[in-house]
């Protein structure tokens, strides 16, 4: 298996070299194909970098939605995705058609839309947001200013506590990974962890963002845990990130906290893990599957994210 992935490996910098490409990995996804990026992020922030960088071919190695957002900033490029069917649950709880008609509901309202959506409810939003800019993005709108929240309810309810904002309706969408995590079972590796501090993805429920000591995004509970002074840390976040934690840290311990009913103590996005070195050869060797949007929808969708980008 070791001689297989060190073949996959080497074929996938060839590719990368024949073809002018290069690899863009989420987080989330396996340590191993974290290792052949050229580029490791969170999605905004990889769909950015693909907008910035010299490359023919951006190969966007997580899921759907994620691609396509690479695609509607960088409309001149091939935008590879090794898995067309790595879906998202959080994205997948939004259908556009549906939300078309949520909003026709609130006519006045500004809609406000996490990144992890599809590129049909981007292009209905007026200004997008991710994970660690949610609070700014909402606190740049006026107080008088209802808003539309989509389509993740905890992050919603996260950014609507904290800006004390009723006048801001929230789209009932979750992701399935941070959904699962288990209150009780961090309360139990608490008491077995004691000096540990409890890093949250706002994705989670209230209950347990109620007990972290940081509750912020991928890159922010990756920077929190470099800049405490402590030593472990309780993580309440997909699994993967665990990788960059301990490459990052190799001196500090990170512990997974596990989901409802698990007992193998880590919680994983299924999607996120359908990506593997075999398909990124095929991909890299065919150019395809390619990510194709229809300009009118581009537009639509980069306008909310420019509006995002403006904001100081």
């Amino acid at each position: 298996m070791v001689e297989n992935s060190q073949a996959l490996i080497a074929r996938i910098e060839q590719l990368k070299k024949e073809k002018n490409a290069v690899i863009l990995a989420h987080y989330y996804t396996t340590a191993d194909v974290q290792a052949v990026a050229d580029f490791l992020g969170d999605s905004l922030a990889l769909s950015v970098k693909a907008k910035e960088i010299d490359a023919k071919i951006i190969l966007f190695a997580g899921v759907h939605f994620m691609a396509e957002t690479a695609k509607v900033l960088s409309p001149d490029k091939k935008v590879l995705i090794p898995n067309p069917e790595a879906g998202c649950s959080l994205a997948e709880s939004c259908d556009a058609e549906k939300f078309a008609a949520f909003k026709a509901n609130y006519p006045n309202h500004l809609v406000v839309s996490y990144v992890n959506t599809t590129v049909g409810v981007k292009a209905l939003t007026d200004i997008c947001c991710t994970s660690s800019n949610a609070l700014q993005v909402v606190q740049s709108i006026p107080a008088e200013q209802p808003i539309i929240f989509a389509p993740d309810r905890n992050l919603g309810g996260y950014i609507k506590k904290l800006t004390g904002r009723d006048n801001m309706v929230l789209w009932d969408g979750a992701c399935h990974v941070h959904e699962e995590f288990s209150l009780d079972k961090i309360v139990e590796l608490k008491k077995e962890w004691p000096n540990a501090k409890v890093v949250v993805h706002p994705e989670c429920k209230a209950t347990v963002a109620a007990v972290a000591d940081y509750v912020g995004s991928t890159a922010g509970i990756l920077e929190y845990c470099g800049k405490s002074e402590a030593t472990e840390f309780i993580v309440v976040t997909e699994a993967g990130i665990l990788s960059e934690m301990k490459k990052k840290y190799p001196k500090k311990r990170f512990i997974p906290a596990p989901p409802l009913g698990s007992t193998c103590g880590c919680n994983e996005c299924k999607y996120m893990k359908m990506v593997t070195l075999e398909n990124i050869v095929s991909c890299l060797e065919n150019s395809s599957p390619e990510i194709t949007l229809d300009e009118p929808t581009r537009k639509a969708a980069e306008r909310s994210i420019l509006n995002m980008i403006s904001i100081k």
